[in-house]
């Protein structure tokens, strides 16, 4: 038998601050909740103790945004999905945010190792007036210490009902979509960045986060491997790969500080263990 680790976060104001309730069974738990840019925002780091998942392992996050609230979740280091004799290693993001409400999603990257068996599934459900800024960053294998992803699988699902819809397997083995040109051309990290709302955004503040991500880009160190596209009316979407992570969480936390301000009106504040 597997780990459960199960936590439930219950983010509501009180008067101008938001707070947080939180239940944990099993490793899975809030390390800090801190509010480096006043009582407005709540910053919230989570940590899994045993430091990896295993098959049969299955940790599970769900977080309730009552109106007004605004939260930003993140890690103190990568989640990583080891090798398996089997059994299939789960994680399941799932959030509501109620009307006004804000949710910053922003851990740090996964780490699909040789010979895992994994799944990871995230789904936000953002009710009218609504918004949320997320990432997801998947390194593949270690390739810095020679450890390739030659075997293994890893399903990752993402999913804002009714507008966004992307489920898709990568094995190992398959070496036309790990290294053709029409697949990840040999790179082995992918990474999305998105803004998504609960009603249209409007067409100045679309155009806007397009062009200041493209911007991002042609300064990074991928400008030939990333792009950004308003693939709907209420979600903006930056794709990148890359050879190691570092470049792509660059460019990614560039975009969002970019972001930040042109949809919110408020400063970047990097969260305190981006910088440990």
């Amino acid at each position: 038998m597997g780990w459960l680790g199960h936590l439930d976060l219950h983010y509501t104001r009180d008067g101008d601050r938001t707070i947080a309730l939180d239940r944990h069974q099993g490793p899975l738990r809030v390390l800090q909740r801190l509010y480096p840019e006043g009582d407005a925002v709540c910053h919230h780091v989570l940590v899994h103790p045993p430091g990896g998942i295993v098959g049969g392992d299955e940790l599970l996050l769900d977080a309730r945004l009552d109106a007004g609230t605004h939260a930003l979740i993140t890690t103190p280091g990568a989640t990583r999905f080891y090798r398996s004799a089997g059994d299939t290693a789960r994680q399941r993001i799932k959030a509501r945010l109620a009307e006004g409400a804000r949710l910053e999603w922003l851990p740090l990257e996964t780490i699909a190792y040789r010979g895992c068996e994994a799944e990871n599934a995230l789904r936000f459900d953002l009710a009218p007036g609504a918004q949320m800024m997320g990432w997801d960053v998947l390194a593949l294998g270690l390739p810095a210490s020679d450890q390739a992803f030659d075997h293994g699988r890893y399903l990752q699902q993402l999913e804002i009902p009714g507008i966004w819809l992307e489920r898709g397997r990568i094995a190992g083995t398959d070496s036309l979509l790990l290294d053709s040109p029409l697949g990840l051309a040999g790179q082995r990290v992918l990474a999305s960045l998105w803004l998504a709302s609960g009603h249209a955004l409007s067409r100045t503040l679309g155009e806007a986060l397009v062009d200041s991500a493209r911007a991002c880009i042609e300064t990074s160190a991928l400008p030939t491997r990333a792009g950004v596209t308003q693939l709907h009316d209420t979600v903006v979407v930056l794709r990148a790969l890359a050879p190691r992570v570092e470049p792509a969480m660059q460019l990614l936390q560039a975009v969002w500080a970019a972001w930040r301000p042109l949809a919110w009106g408020l400063e970047a504040v990097a969260p305190r263990v981006w910088r440990t």
